[in-house]
Order: C-alpha cells, then sequence, then structure tokens
C-alpha cells in the first residue's frame, strides 16, 4: 500500500474513533508497527493527529486549552454531583483521603457526610475551605503556587508534600480520560503532583463526567494500568470501558 493510501486510512479510522493503536492501525493498513510510526509522525507534523503513547488522536479530539473555571463548574453539574456522592460512598471512617483539584474533586468533599470523621489532604483552596467546617475532619493543605479560578497549588513545594503522605484512597480530577493515552491533564506542575498522589495512596479512582470520556490532554498523567478505577456519571463508552478492565481497574458509576 503506498504511503497516500495509508494516511488516508489512519485520517479515516481517526475521523471514526478518534483514537486508535498502533496495532489497530497496523492491522488496517497491512504495514508494520515501525512504518505506522513514520507515519503518525509525518502526519502530526501536518498537523492531521497528535500522537500519544501506543498509537494516535485526532487533532480535533486534542485540547491544548482548559474551559475557564466558571464555565466548567456549572456545565454538566447533575454528572458532577452524582459522582461526587458516588465517590463519597467509597471513603470509610477512619481514613486518609487525597482530594485532587477540579470542580467534581470539589463535588466529592460537599458529598461527604456530616458523620465521617478522618483526615483529607488536597491541593484546592477549594476543597480546604468547603472541608473546615467539618468538625470531625483534619484538613491538610499542600501549600504552593496558586492557580486562579480552580484555586489549585502545585510545583515542588506541593509535590514534596504528598511525596510525604500515605494515603488510603485518591481522588484525581482530569483533563481527560482515554483508552489508548490514559489519564491527560492541561497543567504540567499539576501532572507532577498527581504522579505522586498516584504512587502514595492504596487506591485511586478517576473522576470523570461523560465529557472527558476519549478526550486526550496536552499532558500524559500515567496510564489506566496506573489507577484502581473510574467514578462516572454513567458506564463510558465500549472503547474506554474495556480498556480499563482489561488493565484490571474497575468502573463505579453512579
Amino acid at each position: 500500500m503506498l504511503p497516500a493510501e495509508r494516511h488516508g486510512r489512519i485520517t479515516d479510522a481517526l475521523r471514526t474513533a478518534r483514537v486508535v493503536s498502533t496495532e489497530e492501525l497496523a492491522a488496517l493498513t497491512g504495514a508494520s508497527a515501525e512504518t505506522i510510526r513514520r507515519d503518525l509522525m509525518a502526519l502530526e507534523l501536518q498537523g492531521v493527529l497528535k500522537r500519544v503513547h501506543g498509537g494516535a488522536t485526532s487533532a480535533l479530539a486534542s485540547s491544548s486549552e482548559e474551559a475557564p473555571f466558571q464555565e466548567r463548574s456549572s456545565a454538566n453539574y447533575e454528572a458532577k454531583a452524582a459522582i461526587g456522592r458516588a465517590a463519597a460512598e467509597l471513603v470509610k471512617p477512619g481514613q486518609t483521603v487525597i482530594l485532587d483539584v477540579g470542580t467534581t474533586a470539589l463535588e466529592v468533599a460537599r458529598a461527604l457526610p456530616g458523620t465521617f470523621h478522618g483526615t483529607v489532604a488536597t491541593c484546592s483552596l477549594l476543597v480546604a475551605a468547603e472541608l473546615a467546617g467539618h468538625s470531625g475532619v483534619e484538613v491538610l493543605v499542600s501549600g504552593g503556587r496558586v492557580r486562579a479560578g480552580d484555586l489549585a497549588c502545585s510545583n515542588a513545594q506541593a509535590t514534596a508534600f504528598f511525596d510525604d503522605l500515605h494515603a488510603d484512597v485518591a481522588f484525581l480530577g482530569s483533563g481527560g480520560v482515554d483508552a489508548v493515552a490514559g489519564l491527560t491533564d492541561f497543567h504540567l506542575d499539576e501532572v507532577a503532583t498527581r504522579r505522586v498522589m498516584l504512587a502514595n495512596s492504596v487506591r485511586s479512582y478517576v473522576l470523570v463526567d461523560s465529557s472527558k470520556w476519549g478526550r486526550v490532554a496536552p499532558h500524559g498523567v500515567c496510564g489506566l494500568e496506573d489507577i484502581t478505577g473510574l467514578v462516572a456519571d454513567a458506564r463510558p463508552v465500549s472503547s474506554l470501558a474495556l480498556a480499563v478492565e482489561r488493565a484490571g481497574g474497575v468502573i463505579v458509576t453512579a
């Protein structure tokens, strides 16, 4: 098959699936994985796609900027509130819990029952403020540079804070979750913090409403095999759900 024909098939596949693995493209075109990787490099230079670990995503599926906080706060609110309640049900008394930044993580904080006794560590000033009035909750805040909107703390100070913490469960925000790219985010400093949260938690769940299924943000956080599972407002599309389960993860639906 000529390169132009392969490129056309790759483009068509991404138009349909948005994210396709190198192995799938090799089977589709009859080319070797190495040839496909060269094709993806060429198409990325043309702005047709964006390469991700193990494959590629359509340029339309990627976004280099996150929507403003106020816009995200009102978008999919019912779904986020339901995810917050489902995540809160996974928390047991006496646990040390990590709550990440983001509008959905804030809903988890709001959903924690007033009777909960335990420790909540966060890099979100909004989460800390939400829980500050709970008499049974010890609230720990990472500190660091504060990003406007989400009031998220990051940099080396935040990373060091979570490096010294050992949590029972962590609930993570995301820019997107994809079957091939895994967990991705928009803010590079916060990626480093999130990786330390993952490393120091017994269990870790990504909070993801349907608007983030198949979405690929600029910075990779981890693969699906590195998380315990997803907490979602509904069962994700089949490709993502299958990828999570193949990686040994669980899907908790609100």
